[in-house]
């Protein structure tokens, strides 16, 4: 498998973003692009096995948002704002000519998904959120920014990987699927030590937004022009099954893949979320 291009951009404001990259077809083969957009705390390479999948048939860019990754840390934690995120994610498409795709977004990816249902309706195909809805519990929220506000300079990745089980939702994996996890969430720094693969700054944005549950629930109805698909980890703290009814609800023809016994947020790696996926993915141009 040929490994995916990393992809460097200037948001407007200099602070140097970064993307992965599978390349298409030759000429593309006219299919849209397929957009990847992670959670917070998290990168591109959770996307790796979507870009194997799916580039070769289609374009699949990964972006990495602002103090993630290879992205650059930013001098102020306030560059972490969700609506400074949205803007840089503007400047991605544009940068990268991504002007009409497929986007799947995993958490926080899914919310930008629908902020640009608002903002620019026509860059959207089709949308598939990973575990992400109009309304996100507090109680949810609350376990993200306990993980992503700290670096606990672990002296191992088998360290990392405990610490992962231990602190989040269940997921699919077994050992080998925790240790990959946790080689996607730390890195080894110069000090030989395993460091956040986010700048942990990040967690001060979040604590600025309002502490009650966030209700989005315009911002969904934004997407009434475009194909959705839901990912729900049936166990998730964040999304839960009274907004997954109401979601139903406003868009009948919503695909949903329930998937029993795992948390937030689903690795999409689970059989059931790779067909259905799969299925998404085919009916798009």
């Amino acid at each position: 498998m040929t490994p995916p291009l990393r992809r460097g951009f200037s948001a407007r404001d200099g602070l140097r973003l970064s993307a992965l990259e599978w390349p298409g077809p030759e000429g593309d083969g006219g299919k849209l692009p397929l957009l990847c957009l992670p959670g917070v705390a998290r990168t591109a390479l959770d996307f790796a096995h979507i870009g194997e999948r799916y580039g070769g048939t289609r374009r699949v860019v990964a972006l990495e948002y602002a103090g993630h990754g290879a992205s650059e840390r930013a001098s102020d934690a306030g560059r972490y704002r969700v609506e400074v995120a949205l803007r840089d994610l503007l400047d991605g498409m544009a940068a990268l000519h991504l002007h009409r795709v497929v986007l799947l977004g995993t958490s926080f990816g899914g919310i930008l998904a629908m902020s640009l249902g608002v903002l620019r309706p026509g860059c959207l195909a089709a949308v598939a959120m990973n575990d992400v809805g109009p309304r996100l519990e507090p109680a949810g929220l609350d376990v993200v920014r306990e993980v992503i506000g700290r670096d606990p300079a672990f002296a191992s990745i088998e360290d990392a990987s405990a610490f992962l089980q231990r602190a989040l939702p269940p997921i699919a994996a077994d050992e080998a699927g925790w240790r990959d996890f946790a080689e996607k969430t730390y890195a080894r720094g110069e000090d030989g030590r395993y460091h956040p693969r986010w700048d942990i700054r990040v967690v001060e944005a979040m604590r600025r937004e309002d502490p009650g549950a966030t209700e989005l629930w315009p911002l969904f109805g934004a997407l009434a022009h475009v194909p959705l698909l839901l990912f729900w980890g049936q166990e998730s703290a964040l999304l839960t099954a009274s907004t997954v009814q109401r979601m139903r609800r406003e868009r009948p023809d919503m695909a949903v893949q329930g998937l029993p016994g795992i948390g937030h947020a689903p690795r999409l790696v689970e059989p059931l979320a790779l067909a259905a996926l799969d299925r998404f993915m085919a009916a798009q141009p």
